[in-house]
């Protein structure tokens, strides 16, 4: 360990006993929240107990007869051309417009590309060999990347298009040789890597249509008919809302790009509409609750409508109401850096993506704080951002990196992040190990309590989740002080109440100035009699990457001392007979699926069934 990192121990340790001695600069502050007078102002207000989330109502674009007409036949079979030219011959295969993204990718991924690798989540692979095959094995980010063609965009970033072409036509022609039949099994022909596939090969024709092999432009051009004729018989049979969405939103960007498309642009806005209702809660977040879900969506809307600009025509009004409906919850879920929480398997996308996503949404609206439906509250106090789960875990057909992390919670104080969730699960099979996967979506791997180490929602393989919590109680308020204002979150939910018959309430208060949180985390009986004995309490606090630890010499309390040279304390209140209070190592998986080793505050030991409470409080010192 460098002289630094011994340094900062060596302050964290110290903060954390002048601190418990008094002498930090003030007084100790009391944990137990009776010994400061509270005011409640306005009234609080308790948000229903729900297990599903509830779908947004989104009619198909209204037609005229004729229009109807034509997208009935459409979907019994009729061909485009048919309808669009009853007595002419087919159009021949062309593309009508040059589709100009405001999207842009990621630089350094294009130049590996053109080095000769897909560089996807750290890891490096060369393109020769790559198995490009249908049935071949590739963990999840390699098949997204592979097959869904999601590397256009970058490969577009890396350099002007004259010295990317020949990158692009060498991919294309070994993924064309490796699928020369449409349809079929594996990651291939999943709707949502062939949806992604069709409208990156639309938005980024130039790349791999303006070369001078005159038979790939042929064939590439028979293979995004082809594709979109498969998708227009598999794309509502797709498995959750994102990969619908992703499926109709490419059946609708070949109905504008292609030939004869009319038919079918009125048959996939029909159904792109459908499954943006089916993806979407009444607040606007997305029903497996990830953010990744949420800014692929937002993307998937942005890049389509760039299609209909391509042609000169207006979007559906839906697609552009659903996009103002998407920023805001996605916000919701950024810390003061500007990047995303850790929360369903997504890691700390970085503040410059996100802020690049929004840019070219073209939303201007502030972060969602109250989002009942989605789940996650959020609220700020001077430099600080506190993140909050206080909704049920998706439903299983939801669920893509399900994870069990309801009452969990994030803090950050300005740019630093003091408390997080390890993260990182929807990357794994990068360089996150695609054998930990399951450990990152389990409670342990987020900043919350467990009871005798079990999750508080089962963890099933495949990303889905089982029985566990199916509700979750939420009551927000905002609370007069006699030195300053804070908002109260006070939550609960029956995770442990079949197998342990005791519920978890977690309080969080954090005061308006953004230099204390304080908690209080209790067990309560189900019914009206504790059951005997005791159970393994566990509370976690995984610190954010950067942050030394030092406990304090009575066990009750540690010092963080933070990059920024600013001094943080963290107390608990009594702790039972056998609970301890440790330092322990974790990790946490950053914006670019990269796994950084961290620290954990780790609250343990037995409690008694018939009820228990620990309260803790982390403050700024100085």
């Amino acid at each position: 360990m460098d002289g630094a990192a011994v340094t900062g121990k060596r302050a964290a340790r110290q903060a954390a006993s002048l601190s418990d001695a008094g002498l930090s600069g003030g007084p100790a502050i009391p944990l137990n929240q009776r010994d400061e007078p509270q005011v409640v102002e306005p009234p609080s207000e308790v948000i229903e107990p729900g297990r599903a989330l509830a779908l947004a109502d989104f009619a198909p674009p209204s037609v005229g007869p004729g229009e109807a007409l034509i997208r009935l036949a459409y979907r019994m079979g009729v061909s485009g051309s048919t309808l669009a030219r009853p007595f002419g011959k087919p159009a021949r295969p062309r593309l009508l417009a040059t589709v100009d993204s405001p999207i842009s990718g990621d630089r350094a991924v294009g130049m590996a590309l053109r080095a000769g690798h897909f560089l996807v989540y750290g890891v490096k692979a060369p393109i020769a060999q790559i198995d490009f095959t249908p049935s071949a094995r590739l963990t999840p980010p390699f098949e997204r990347t592979v097959h869904g063609f999601m590397w256009l965009r970058d490969l577009c970033a890396s350099a002007p298009r004259e010295q990317c072409t020949a990158t692009a036509e060498r991919v294309l022609t070994a993924w064309l040789g490796a699928n020369p039949k449409t349809g079929g099994k594996g990651a291939a022909w999943t709707v949502e890597n062939a949806g992604r596939r069709l409208l990156g090969w639309l938005v980024h024709a130039p790349l791999i249509l303006s070369g001078d092999n005159a038979r790939l432009r042929s064939r590439t051009l028979a293979a995004m008919e082809d594709t979109a004729r498969w998708l227009d018989r598999h794309a509502g049979k797709a498995p959750d809302g994102l990969a619908q969405v992703a499926g109709w939103s490419a059946i609708v960007a070949a109905g504008l790009l292609l030939p004869d498309g009319k038919p079918r642009r009125l048959f996939g806005e029909a159904g792109l509409v459908r499954a943006l209702g089916e993806l979407v809660g009444d607040d606007g977040g997305v029903l497996s609750r990830s953010p990744l879900a949420q800014a692929e969506a937002i993307t998937l809307l942005i890049e389509l409508r760039a299609c209909y600009r391509a042609v000169r025509r207006e979007p559906p009004s839906a697609i552009e109401a659903m996009l103002a409906m998407l920023v805001p919850p996605l916000l919701g879920l950024t810390h003061g850096d500007g990047g995303l929480g850790s929360w369903q398997g997504a890691g700390a996308v970085t503040a410059e993506r996100i802020a690049a996503l929004i840019s070219a949404s073209g939303v201007r609206t502030r972060p969602l704080k109250d989002a009942r439906q989605w789940g996650y509250q959020r609220a700020t106090g001077g430099k600080a951002v506190l993140q909050f789960d206080a909704a049920p875990p998706p439903l299983a057909r939801h669920a893509r990196s399900g994870c069990a992390s309801t009452l969990a919670f994030e803090l950050s104080h300005g740019p630093q992040r003091i408390v997080v969730n390890c993260g990182g699960a929807a990357f794994a099979g990068g360089q996150v190990p695609a054998r930990i996967e399951q450990g990152l979506r389990g409670t342990a791997a987020h900043s919350t309590l467990s009871l005798g180490d079990t999750n508080s929602t089962a963890v099933l393989l495949h990303g889905k989740l089982g029985a566990g919590v199916g509700e979750v109680e939420i009551d927000r308020r905002m609370l007069a002080l006699e030195n300053g204002g804070a908002t109260r979150l006070e939550a609960s939910h029956d995770g442990y109440v079949a197998r342990h018959g005791i519920i978890h309430r977690r309080i969080l208060t954090l005061r308006d100035d953004g230099r204390e949180l304080r908690g209080d985390d209790l067990l309560v009986p189900a019914g009206k009699k504790g059951k005997r004995g005791k159970i393994a309490l566990t509370i976690r606090f995984h610190i954010g990457p950067g942050i030394e630890l030092g406990l304090a010499e009575n066990g009750r309390g540690a010092g963080l001392a933070l990059p920024d040279g600013s001094y943080w304390q963290f107390r608990c209140g009594e702790l039972g007979e056998g609970v301890t209070l440790s330092v322990e190592e974790s990790m946490w998986v950053d914006g670019q699926g990269r796994p950084q080793p961290i620290e954990q505050l780790v609250i343990q030991g037995l409690v008694p069934r018939a009820g228990a409470t620990v309260s803790w409080l982390f403050k700024r010192m100085g």
